[in-house]
C-alpha cells in the first residue's frame, strides 16, 4: 500500500511562494476598515457638535455670554467625571430630560474626543 501520509506533509498550496492564507486577508481587511484604525476621532468637529447640540444646556469653555443652567453638569466637570466609555454608552442611549440625540458612532467619538481636551 502506498504511503498516503505523504500527501498531507505537502505545504498547502495557499502558503506557497508566500501567499497568505484568504481567512488571514479577510481579518487583515476588516481591521484596516475598521473605523477605530482607519480614522481617527476628530475633537475640532467635536467642539462644533457641542455648539450645536449641547451648548443651550451645558456649559462650554470658552463660549462667551453663556449662562449655567441649574442641572446639567458643565462639559469640564463631565470630563472629570466620566471616562469615555462611559460617555460613549451614555451619548449612544436616550438619557434623562435631555433632546433625543441621533449622533452616528463617528460624531459621538469626535464629541467624546473633544470633551478629553478638557480634562
Amino acid at each position: 500500500m502506498p504511503n498516503r501520509r505523504r500527501q498531507f506533509d505537502r505545504p498547502h498550496s495557499s502558503l506557497r511562494g508566500g501567499v497568505a492564507p484568504v481567512g488571514a486577508v479577510v481579518v487583515l481587511v476588516g481591521l484596516l476598515a475598521s473605523p477605530t484604525l482607519s480614522s481617527a476621532a476628530d475633537p475640532t468637529n467635536g467642539a462644533a457638535l457641542a455648539k450645536q447640540w449641547c451648548a443651550s444646556c451645558h456649559v462650554l469653555p470658552g463660549t462667551p455670554n453663556q449662562r449655567a443652567v441649574q442641572g446639567p453638569p458643565s462639559f469640564r466637570d463631565i470630563a472629570i467625571d466620566k471616562p469615555p466609555d462611559q460617555l460613549r454608552l451614555f451619548l449612544m442611549r436616550p438619557h434623562g430630560s435631555m433632546p433625543p440625540l441621533s449622533l452616528s458612532r463617528a460624531e459621538i467619538d469626535d464629541l467624546i474626543a473633544y470633551i478629553e481636551t478638557l480634562r
